[in-house]
């Protein structure tokens, strides 16, 4: 069978997020099938971008994953340029959809860009194909710029994205989301309920192996942590995004009302947010939060295996409703991490195999009980938990696993 997979922010290992369509496009090669991905030459969500000559589509293999890259312009933050860069990207799947509809001829033409407006050029291509359409759900759009960014449903960028929507949940032949509790909404958006297929996020087994070999960054984290714990501290880790999402403001606020109960703090990542929980951290007097800059996705293993429990957490969002599911939560099971998530959505996969405790979000009390339960607890209890999300993870969200469940379901 031979897969179009369209995906805007598609990244891969040597580029950086996003990663899920690089690492389905590399099982169904490995099944047999032929795939190509289509994607932009610039996204925020990337470490390294593509670089392009002077034509404005060019291709790329990828550890045996051909890359179709279409120009887009540059953009910082969430303002025009950003909308710039969606539309450009748009107008370039029309200009060569054509053409690459007659040359690679596919079978399946998957539309997954996040936003949804990349149906209307991925539908055209599977007409001229006469392939069938996919459209794969990763955030409900319109849904979340409305809920989270306090968009007015009659805005008309909203109106817009409303109409991709409407038209993907009418002439998709299959709709795959990621997020497991989106029936009602899709239902009410016009989906035929056999249409519906959910594949969550994964991870690949391979890479939640520790590293020996690490390098000046994950080595002064590491020497840290273990003077902390030589000096009697429980250490609660975080590694990710410092975004406004992550809500990690609480996680300082709950620190400050253990501060002395021997508790230590790691933050590692970047992030629009950093700054300011450093200054929020100073301000508050926390001497016991470190921050360090990212590190490398193949140093992180290493990194959550000095932990002694793992902290994720969400704001209180009504859009939650329709489920989650982060890939984070997915790295901290994998390397056997007991979890303290603060949530309240429509699933909670850490609760669901008690992989850990789950506290209400934006509650620095119930998470600041949670971390000293953690602390209280005998190591053999904690190593049960991190052992119960491993035996999890690795039976349902390997990439085998879900790549195999796509294609079953479009089957």
């Amino acid at each position: 069978m031979k897969i179009l997979l369209i995906n805007h922010y598609a990244g891969s290992i040597s580029h950086g997020m996003e990663y899920r369509p690089y690492y389905l496009a590399r099982e169904w090669i490995n099944a047999g099938h032929e795939v190509k991905i289509v994607s932009s030459s610039f996204s925020h969500l990337r470490f390294k971008n593509p670089e392009l000559d002077k034509s404005d589509i060019q291709v790329e293999t990828i550890s045996g994953v051909e890359f179709t890259w279409l120009a887009v312009p540059h953009y910082v933050g969430n303002g025009i340029k950003r909308i710039i860069n969606i539309f450009m990207f748009i107008y370039r799947l029309f200009k060569y959809g054509k053409s690459i509809a007659l040359k690679f001829k596919p079978d399946v033409v998957i539309a997954s860009s996040t936003y949804p407006m990349d149906i209307w050029p991925a539908s055209r291509i599977a007409k001229l194909s006469d392939a069938k359409l996919v459209f794969e759900i990763h955030d409900l759009w319109p849904l979340t710029p409305i809920e989270l960014g306090g968009y007015s449903a009659q805005h008309p960028y909203i109106m817009l994205v409303q109409s991709a929507e409407d038209f993907a949940y009418r002439n998709s032949d299959y709709v795959v989301s990621i997020l497991p509790k989106v029936k009602s909404y899709v239902l009410a958006h016009g989906l035929a309920e056999e249409k519906l297929h959910i594949v969550p996020n994964g991870i690949v087994a391979e890479e939640s192996e520790v590293v020996d070999d690490p390098d000046e960054k994950i080595a002064h984290i590491e020497k840290k942590i273990i003077e902390l714990k030589y000096r009697g501290y429980f250490v609660v880790g975080y590694a990710g995004s410092h975004g406004i999402p992550n809500a990690l403001n609480y996680l300082l606020m709950a620190t400050e009302i253990i501060k002395h109960k021997k508790v230590a703090v790691i933050l590692v990542g970047n992030g629009s947010e950093k700054d300011s929980l450093k200054k929020s951290a100073a301000t508050l007097a926390l001497d016991e939060v470190f921050f360090f800059d990212a590190i490398e996705k193949k140093y992180v293993p290493r990194l959550l295996s000095l932990y002694d429990i793992g902290y994720i957490g969400w704001h209180k969002q009504p859009l939650y409703r329709f489920g989650i599911s982060p890939n984070k939560i997915m790295d901290y099971m994998i390397a056997g991490l007991p979890i303290l998530h603060s949530v309240e959505a429509g699933n909670d996969p850490c609760d669901e195999c008690g992989c850990g405790l789950t506290v209400p979000p934006e509650d620095p009390t119930a998470i600041a009980e949670a971390i000293l339960a953690f602390q209280v607890m005998s190591k053999d209890d904690r190593a049960k938990m991190g052992s119960k999300g491993r035996d999890y993870v690795l039976q349902n969200h390997t990439y085998p696993v879900l790549a195999s469940k796509f294609l079953t379901a479009i089957s």
